[in-house]
């Protein structure tokens, strides 16, 4: 069986000297050799310290924490084990409810970050041990000379456990076995010199998938733990990287910040946006501007493994709003009883996942209630056109019901989107004495501008049907999101009039 760690043995044989990653914030980097190594002298310590072939290890590390992160994950597969990154937003309630369904025997921290998993500990009888990856313990855990390292793995055997991001309720472990890890094929690629940018948190899918995928092409990796535009818009001009990954509320941040018509843009042929349907004005602001690039929204899940859909860039103009076309697999839309959908109909997606099912971690009812066979029931809403493209239109609970007709939360946004003064939102029922459910918007309004609930309503009242019109606004700061850039909606704060006039 080829294993990921395989493809970085086989970078530190064939390019020992180059630059595998750089941590940018932290001014760091390591070379395909320092990288191996270290992953050798992790396997063998994991092994030392009581940690065998399927057994668990949890890696609660921020993502500045880069170098060390990348090291202990490659470590633990080599080690034959089974990692397990964890959100490290979480509290220690949230936390102890996570390692207490994954059962790690061992958790690699950070001195930061071990109040909160000492307090999670005092419920997890499975932790036998705790390494801080900033203090002494880690010169324990590398006590080894680095010499090569091989335990078996087969297809079936468990590589992580990735925890999903709890958008609509408690996180599920999604158990992701060798055979369905890989995004991109190990390979032995020529050595480009070239880089890939990204910003996704290490302990989501999006940040996983950057650990070898770079390497896989023949590219170094650059890692900006800290999202910020004007850095991201500096890192883009003076170290040239060819392809980049961000979410929407990053495009956001950057289409509205006062350099980016002036910075020089041009080295990137690729920006992949992915984890979230992308606004349309949005997606054709960032296609302009990066004219000689390929700027494609994504759509996946982690549930998903290796499927996804991407947007061609002749299509942007023809399908606004699409996210493209099946690569690898198939997509259904389906009504309630699980019925094809013709074009243009609203109804669930479904994915065809085949032999890259990932199940849900110890939760056969989930893992019933997801999947269809084949068919990945995604909770998401959309619809096919005629020649096959992907339009997203929310979650199903995102259907707001008012007064008897249905409002796709993500239409509204769409629309508040092209308004000059919005820089976010997010849509979202409200209560209603009279119809059960009105439309609610929560708007950032952006740095210099102002807005009134008034001209908000008006704005969408000239461009959508008047059921679908936002009646209560709320102005914030920010929106409440996750890690990886998704809208909580369940955290937004109450709507100012919760039960406006019918």
């Amino acid at each position: 069986m080829t294993l990921q760690v395989d493809q970085l043995r086989w970078a530190a044989g064939a390019h020992p000297d180059e630059v595998a990653y750089v941590d940018l914030l932290g001014d760091r980097q390591v070379t395909f050799r320092e990288w191996d190594t270290a992953a050798n002298r992790i396997a063998r310590g994991l092994g030392g310290a009581g940690v065998r072939p399927g057994d668990r290890v949890a890696i609660h590390l921020e993502s500045a924490q880069l170098l060390r992160w990348i090291q202990v994950y490659s470590g633990v597969h080599r080690a034959g084990a089974v990692a397990v990154p964890t959100n490290t937003r979480l509290t220690a309630r949230e936390l102890a409810t996570v390692l207490g369904h994954a059962e790690p025997t061992l958790v690699v921290t950070s001195s930061e970050l071990a109040p909160t998993l000492a307090e999670a500990r005092s419920q997890l009888p499975s932790v036998e041990r705790v390494v801080l990856a900033d203090t002494g313990d880690w010169e324990e855990l590398l006590h080894d000379d680095g010499s090569p390292v091989e335990v078996p793995a087969g297809g079936d055997d468990l590589a992580d456990i990735m925890y999903t991001s709890g958008t609509t309720g408690l996180p599920k472990g999604i158990a992701v076995r060798h055979r369905n890890l890989h995004i991109i094929p190990n390979g032995e690629p020529a050595w480009t010199g070239t880089q890939w940018l990204h910003c996704s948190p290490l302990f989501t899918f999006a940040g996983i998938s950057f650990i070898y995928n770079p390497m896989k092409m023949g590219m170094g990796a650059l890692y900006l733990s800290r999202f910020d535009a004007g850095t991201w818009l500096d890192i883009v001009e003076t170290r040239r990287p060819t392809m980049a990954f961000i979410v929407p509320a990053m495009a956001q941040l950057l289409v509205t910040h006062d350099r980016f018509e002036s910075a020089d843009l041009s080295s990137l042929t690729l920006l992949s946006i992915g984890s979230a349907p992308l606004a349309p004005t949005l997606h054709r602001r960032l296609a302009d501007r990066l004219s000689d690039a390929v700027v494609s929204n994504n759509y996946s899940m982690t549930e998903a493994g290796t499927a996804f859909t991407y947007l061609p860039k002749e299509e942007i103009e023809r399908r606004p709003g699409s996210v493209g076309i099946p690569s690898g697999t198939e997509v259904r839309i389906v009504d309630e009883h699980d019925a094809p959908l013709p074009p243009r109909e609203v109804g669930e997606i479904q994915i065809r996942v085949g032999e890259h099912r990932r199940e849900y971690y110890r939760d056969p009812a989930a893992s019933d209630a997801t999947w269809d066979g084949e068919w990945l029931r995604s909770g998401d809403l959309g619809f096919l056109d005629e020649d096959g493209y992907l339009y997203i239109s929310g979650r199903a609970k995102d259907v707001i019901i008012r007064g008897g007709n249905n409002v796709h939360a993500a239409d509204v946004e769409a629309v508040l989107y092209e308004h000059p003064a919005v820089l976010e939102v997010a849509v979202a029922a409200v209560p209603h004495e009279v119809l059960g459910e009105d439309v609610g918007a929560w708007v950032v309004v952006r740095t210099g501008h102002t807005l009134t609930a008034d001209e908000v309503r008006r704005f969408c009242t000239d461009r959508l049907a008047d059921y679908k019109v936002p009646r209560v606004v709320t102005f914030l700061d920010t929106l409440p999101r996750n890690p990886t850039g998704k809208v909580l909606k369940r955290e937004l704060p109450a709507a100012d009039h919760p039960t406006p006039p019918a």
